[in-house]
């Protein structure tokens, strides 16, 4: 169970008008959310309160990617001391997420070269069952558990391979289309994937999404 789950999380990481109502509800496996707003490839979407498990790891995107997989899949498979005793296994949900991030260890400062020096987190997102009280305590110093608050994201939704570039691109894309729409812009992109390697390239589901104010702010 152990390896099948580690080989897993090892693979993750490697209509045009708008629908207003009904809300469109999320598939089982990904975090509870309403989608308020699809128009082509955007979405808006209403996401409930969410517990993140994160590491914060250098390097490019896919390098800290790689390299964060395993602390965090060791937590979520057993590397963990429950709260009462022994250790738990967390189901796999998706996507896996990833942001820049402004610091890392707070015993490290964070430093720029003139090539530049990318600090990324990297999150796995804990089943709704789960509580702060209630999930297991990683073995792990570097994994993190945060409570994320309710919020309402903007998506952009696209396939292919999780390349830097194409994320860029996206972004880009979606930023445009929020200014046409007078969204205001309060949070950094988080870069989404949803698909082993193993599934076609054309067919893996991949997302930029970026937090906004709340209506009527």
């Amino acid at each position: 169970m152990l390896r099948a789950g580690f080989t897993l999380i090892a693979s993750l990481f490697f209509s045009l008008s708008p629908i207003m109502s009904p809300a469109a509800m999320a598939d089982d496996d990904e975090p509870p959310h309403r989608v308020l707003v699809r128009e082509d490839r955007f979405e808006i979407r209403e996401y409930e309160a969410q517990i993140l498990a994160e590491v914060d790891v250098r390097g490019s995107m896919s390098g800290a990617s790689s390299r964060a997989f395993r602390p965090l899949a060791g937590y979520i498979f057993g590397g963990n001391t429950a709260r009462t005793g022994g250790s738990d296994e967390i189901a796999m949900t998706t996507p896996v997420t990833q942001t820049r991030s402004q610091d890392i260890a707070m015993t490290t400062p964070v430093t720029q070269t003139a090539a530049g020096a990318d600090i990324w987190r990297v999150a796995f997102i804990m089943p709704p069952e789960w509580t702060m009280d209630s999930l297991p305590i990683p073995d792990d110093a570097r994994v993190m558990l945060r409570e994320q608050p309710a919020r309402r994201m903007a998506a952009i939704r696209f396939s292919g391979g999780p390349s830097e570039q194409r994320f860029m691109r996206r972004e880009a894309e979606l930023r445009a289309w929020l200014d046409a729409q007078g969204e205001e812009v309060i949070g950094e992109p988080v870069y989404a994937r949803y698909d082993p390697p193993w599934v076609p390239v054309f067919m893996r589901r991949n997302e930029v999404m970026i937090e906004l104010a709340s209506e009527g702010t």
